[in-house]
This record gives structure tokens, sequence and C-alpha cells, in this order.
């Protein structure tokens, strides 16, 4: 294949802007905004649970509390209802009996509203702990919402210079000859790279010296001819610093 050495040269243009795209694709998959705002996500996720378990503990212990009231209640009912019949009763039997029956009672509320009291105090602290939880979960909600800031401002700088690169990499390859186009396109492909810099007997995309006799099968080349590197298997562009 022939090309012009001017052609060969805007190659490692090519080359470079191809690189760049490389690099902003790796910078992308590895940018630190994006492992910190997942990391935030992490945490809160995990914060998030400890709040649903604990809210869960809130809710069981008022459905506690609720039913020994209800249990205190129906006891005072019970108690108020017995005091009636003792006092509109005459029969010893039956006093003996609701007398016996306040103090049973009197024994039963006096348990529960000291099961109630320690209910309470148990609901006290899984309210405190709810709330401390659901304090860190804000915070880390505020965090992250600049994680994810700090992230797409990243990205977005990402995907404009990415879009700039493609523009001038676009302009680069439309003035060059279809057929030597292809070639680079072709190597790069399978290679990684399209395009090689012989650089004072250094291919650029290797950094490995070529040996004498490749020197001189390159030397030996007309200036138009379209070579590819030993060591590479990229397009070889000859310039004024191949050292030659």
């Amino acid at each position: 294949m022939k090309a012009s050495p001017e052609h060969q040269a805007r190659l490692l243009d090519l080359q470079a802007l191809d690189t760049r795209l490389a690099q902003l694709a790796h910078r992308e998959k590895t940018l630190p905004e994006v492992a910190a705002a997942a990391g935030v996500r992490g945490q809160l996720d995990g914060v998030r649970a400890v709040v649903a378990e604990r809210a869960g503990v809130v809710e069981d212990t008022r459905t506690e509390l609720s039913r020994i009231e209800a249990d205190v209640a129906v006891v005072e009912a019970r108690m108020t209802r017995d005091r009636d019949r003792l006092q509109a009763t005459s029969s010893a039997k039956d006093i003996t009996a609701l007398e016996q029956e306040l103090a049973a009672l009197a024994k039963r509320r006096s348990d529960l509203e000291d099961i109630e009291l320690a209910v309470m105090e148990r609901l006290e602290e899984a309210e405190a702990a709810l709330g401390e939880t659901e304090h860190a979960a804000e915070a880390l909600g505020e965090h992250l919402a600049d994680a994810d800031a700090a992230r797409d401002a990243a990205l977005a700088a990402i995907a404009a210079e990415r879009a700039s690169t493609i523009a001038d990499r676009d302009a680069v390859a439309a003035a060059l000859p279809a057929d030597l186009l292809a070639l680079y396109e072709k190597q790069r492909a399978r290679y990684g790279f399209g395009a090689s810099h012989l650089r004072f007997g250094v291919s650029s995309a290797t950094g490995v010296t070529l040996l004498a006799d490749e020197l001189a099968t390159v030397r030996a080349a007309a200036p138009d001819d379209v070579i590819l590197c030993p060591s590479s298997d990229a397009i070889l562009v000859r310039t004024a610093e191949s050292g030659l």
C-alpha cells in the first residue's frame, strides 16, 4: 500500500486521539467519585436496614404497651364492678368473696403496672435508638446527594472531553485516504495500536528498539510505502525523528 508521508504522519494524531479516548474510558470506570458515591450508598442502605429493624421494635413495643394498657383497663373495670356489688350486697358470703377478688385484682393491677412501666422504659429506649438511626440516615442521605453530585460532575466532564475528542478524531479520519484508514482501524482492532511512531529507532507502540535488520528494511522502503511495525503490527510512521 502507498500513502504520502504527510498522510502517514496524520495517523499519529489519530492514534493519539484514540489513546485519549481509551484513557477517558478507563478513567470513567475507575473514577474515585463513582466509588465514593457507591460507598456512601452502601452505608446508607445499611443504616436504612437498621432504621427498619428499629422501627419494627418500636411498633412491636407500642403494641405490647397497648395490650398491657388494655389489660389494666379490664382489671380496673372489674374492680369498679366489684366495688359497686360490694356496696350493694349485705351477704357476708358475697362480701368475703368480693373482697378476696378485689385483693386479687389489686395485685394483678399492681403487677400489670410494673410491667407497663418496664415496657414504657423499653419503648423510650427503642424510640431514642430509632431517632438516632434516622438522624444518621438523614445525614448520610445529604452526604450521598453531595457524592452523587460530585460523581455526576466528573462524569459530565469526561463526557464533554470525549465528545470533543471524537469530533477531532472524525475530522482527522475524514482527511485520510480510505484504504489507509481501513488498515489503521484493522490493525488497531487486532493489536490495540493502529499507528506507531518510529522515534530514534524505537517503536512508540511497544517501546521496543528495532533490530538492525529491521531498521535496514525500514530504510530500504520508499517514503510513501506503508509498512508495519515488526514489534506491534501497527503502521510504522517514519518522521525526521526516526533516526534513519
